[in-house]
């Protein structure tokens, strides 16, 4: 599958693709997906703090043009985005912080890292404590 970061993006948010969509749909595919899925998936991805330090390893988060893309993905902080998201409490935290230079720089770190990731298993024991 393309990465996400490889789709061309435009300035608005892609369509939301609806339960009625028939094959007629005009929506151009990126190996099979739409773009609202491609960057679905990769939005989720950042809800991971494993591989936000796999992304600082490979100085794509110094990349002027992967900078933009991840300012571009704002939209999915408001409705009607919001909803599709899995787990919205570690990835829109963690799309928050990768707006901030020193955050991009920092989570080189395999440390911090571990911390986040410990603070996400943390977290979700809380949650569940309170249900």
């Amino acid at each position: 599958m393309q990465s996400s970061h490889d789709v061309t993006m435009g300035n608005a948010p892609p369509s939301i693709p609806s339960a009625t969509t028939t094959g007629g749909d005009t929506e151009p595919k990126y190996g099979g997906f739409s773009r609202f899925e491609i960057e679905l998936e990769f939005v989720q991805s950042l809800a991971n703090p494993f591989y936000l330090n796999d992304l600082a390893s490979q100085k794509l988060l110094s990349d002027p043009a992967f900078v933009a893309y991840l300012a571009y993905l704002q939209y999915w902080t408001r409705p009607p985005y919001l909803k599709y998201l899995t787990y919205p409490g570690p990835t829109l935290k963690h799309l928050e912080l990768l707006q901030q230079e020193k955050f991009r720089q920092d989570i080189i770190s395999p440390e911090l890292a571990q911390i986040l990731a410990a603070e996400g298993v943390k977290a979700s024991v809380e949650w569940h404590k309170d249900r």
